[in-house]
């Protein structure tokens, strides 16, 4: 049952890190009722999180090779589409960084809690309906400027507030400066990379391996594989979904969890 549950962890972590439904509230709801055996969590959050980033890299192999390859080219001054993109990336990863590195710990203190996960999922469920109502969606990615990348990167901060979801918060704002839908999917995808790497290598220095046994790796390794290998599929799947179908219908969902974390709270 242990490697059970760490595949159900893993696929859970590999399913909502991409969805814009809030790996957070998933996890919040996880934890109540399955318990792994794993005495450091932060290992297994950083192995997670870890599956995720490879995840977009394999996936976005061409595209992460022509943007690294455009980039280093820009600095002698041959600059393309590509190496356009690779800069209003890093540029939108800046505020998260920043906002990560040096408030993470007080956010994860003050807004840590089952209220504020389902608030916001609430909250960001219904900016999804408004946008999708309102936004232009007739941009694709060449049309973006540094002002519409920064704009994205500082929603991405928010993101650091459970139960937002970092996919849906940069989607959101991919929509409301006028990115065709799957475009803004796609932005958000490609600037996850830097920021899901950088808050694993941040908790790295935190983490005694030593403490660490054999069923616990062997855990930690299963679930690694399963949210990598969802969070393939779900990447393939949702940026299809997205070229024809409103994102409505994740608004809704994220309504129905907030109401299953409420009844929960009840239940305490």
């Amino acid at each position: 049952m242990d490697y059970i549950n760490g595949i159900i962890f893993g696929v859970i972590q590999g399913i909502t890190e991409f969805l814009p439904i809030s790996s957070s509230g998933h996890l919040v709801i996880l934890h109540k009722f399955i318990n792994l055996p794993i005495q450091d969590e932060l290992v297994f959050d950083v192995f997670l999180h870890l599956a995720t980033f490879l995840a977009v890299i394999w996936f976005f192999r061409k595209d992460v090779f022509l943007l690294l390859n455009s980039w280093i080219k820009s600095f002698s001054g041959k600059k393309d589409e590509f190496s356009k993109l690779a800069w209003f990336i890093i540029l939108a990863s800046i505020p998260a960084g920043l906002a990560g590195y040096f408030f993470e710990n007080i956010i994860e203190s003050k807004f840590r809690s089952l209220e504020t996960v389902a608030f916001m999922l609430v909250f960001v469920g219904i900016l999804f309906i408004l946008l999708e109502k309102i936004s232009k969606k007739t941009y694709n990615l060449d049309k973006l400027n540094w002002k519409k990348s920064l704009i994205i990167g500082i929603a991405q901060a928010v993101a650091l507030i459970p139960g937002t979801s970092r996919s849906g918060i940069t989607i959101i704002a991919g929509l409301g400066v006028g990115l065709k839908r799957e475009q803004a999917i796609r932005f958000s995808f490609l600037m996850s990379a830097p920021i899901i790497l950088g808050a694993a290598i941040k908790k790295i220095p935190q983490i005694s391996w030593c403490s660490l046994s054999g069923s616990e790796i062997s855990i930690l390794f299963i679930a690694f594989f399963a949210s990598f290998i969802s969070g393939i599929l779900v990447i393939k799947y949702f940026l299809k979904f997205a070229k024809n179908h409103s994102l409505n219908v994740f608004a809704y969902y994220r309504f129905i969890l907030a109401i299953a974390i409420i009844v929960i709270l009840k239940n305490l």
